[in-house]
């Protein structure tokens, strides 16, 4: 690959989602990303969502443009070889990336012994090495309790493993913040990075705890209604389901023209002495007063007939859709978007596949690469950066501390 981290080198240790992620971002940019596996795969080599044949399209998706090999973790033999690995010389190479336990072999201690400037990160569950996972987090973080109807007496839980995704690209960050210094000052370094960390910094940056503790207030539930400004679903007469958001002013008086409803509001504002073109808050106030002349305006018409008049008059909205209308029906899950392209998996077949969803206007933006079979690179890794002979290699495989 050609990306902007052409020439990097990053060895990762991980299961499940937020270093791999984090590090496929990173071999997205160009980076080579080499990751290494027990033999047979690690805890997430067959999660699903699976293939008819069992093979792991989670895995695949969280693993694209890396390399893979296997090595016998247990075995001291094995520990050595990717020690070695890890810290091998070259100055884009020496970056580890984990959320496996930084202790043994693997400590950082023991790896900064053969060398000095490594630059390791390790992702914690919690920042004192308890155990956590994005969905225990999440049911502290608070949003459990605010999402669902009204009146709702319970919990919902997120599908979207968000804490985990947005850990992988602060990992990201993290290693290159990392680079950088290493690059003015010589000087490598031990990153710890706690998922809870980062779900409480997203938390606090968005005004809950600050609104929780300055307030003394519990935010209630209110259903699919945005906080603080106007958005909601509405049902449309052929059975579909659209959202509609007027944050901006712009955004408001197209919603407004759009449902035909302008000198409404006009009359509602004067009469509540509220804003509602200027203010997000006011029109979250009077939100009861205003669905109403936009759901009656979606039921008389279809899905298709709000598309062309909101399109037409740019208010800002979507449709609701499941996985499967995403990639039948979403023109963006197509090759109309250069972040997509057509890639054939091995062991999976052609699919649709994203690449990095950053686009560099001055080196373009880099296609696709699939998956490596698990222990695919093995022999090309240990032979290219270790200087192993083919005959030392196959020695490795012969006895089971590689494959």
């Amino acid at each position: 690959m050609n990306g902007p981290l052409n020439g990097m080198r990053i060895v990762e240790g991980s299961a499940f989602v937020a270093a791999p992620s984090g590090g496929m971002a990173l071999a997205q940019l160009g980076a080579e990303v080499i990751r290494f596996d027990p033999i047979g795969g690690g805890l997430d080599h067959q999660r699903w969502p699976l293939t008819q044949d069992g093979v792991s399209l989670y895995w695949a998706g969280l693993n694209k443009g890396k390399k893979s090999i296997q090595v016998d973790l247990r075995s001291g033999e094995g520990q050595e070889l990717l020690q070695a690995l890890i810290t091998a010389p070259g100055e884009d190479a020496g970056y580890f990336l984990t959320n496996f336990p930084a202790k043994g072999w693997l400590s950082f201690d023991n790896l900064r012994q053969r060398r000095e400037d490594l630059i390791m990160l390790n992702v914690l569950g919690n920042h004192d090495g308890t155990t956590a996972l994005d969905y225990t987090v999440n049911a502290a973080m608070g949003y459990p309790a605010v999402t669902g109807p009204e009146g709702f007496d319970g919990v919902i839980n997120h599908v979207l493993p968000a804490w985990d995704i947005v850990c992988g690209q602060t990992a990201a960050m993290g290693l290159l913040a990392a680079g950088r210094h290493r690059d003015r000052t010589g000087e490598g370094q031990f990153i710890q990075l706690a998922l809870s960390d980062v779900a409480l910094s997203a938390v606090a940056a968005l005004g809950h705890i600050a609104e929780a503790q300055m307030l003394d207030s519990e935010r209630e539930r209110i259903g699919n209604d945005l906080y603080g400004a106007l958005g909601r679903d509405y049902g449309t007469s052929d059975g579909n389901r659209v959202i509609a958001v007027a944050i901006t002013r712009k955004q408001w008086k197209a919603l407004c023209s759009a449902c035909e409803m302008t000198e409404a509001m006009k009359q509602l504002a004067v009469a509540e002495e509220l804003d509602l073109e200027e203010s997000e808050g006011d029109r979250f106030r009077v939100r009861d007063r205003i669905h109403p002349h936009i759901e009656q305006w979606c039921q008389t018409r279809t899905l298709e007939e709000v598309r062309q008049v909101w399109d037409d008059l740019g208010v800002c909205w979507g449709p609701y859709q499941t996985f499967k209308e995403l990639v039948n029906q979403d023109k963006r899950v197509s090759e109309a978007n250069p972040m997509f392209s057509t890639v054939n998996q091995p062991g999976i077949g052609s699919y649709l596949t994203p690449g990095s969803p950053i686009n560099f206007q001055s080196v373009g933006r880099e296609p696709p690469i699939p998956a490596p079979i698990l222990g695919e690179n093995t022999d090309e890794v240990f032979e290219e950066i270790l200087g192993l002979s083919p005959a030392e290699v196959g020695s490795l495989r012969k006895r089971g501390i590689i494959q």
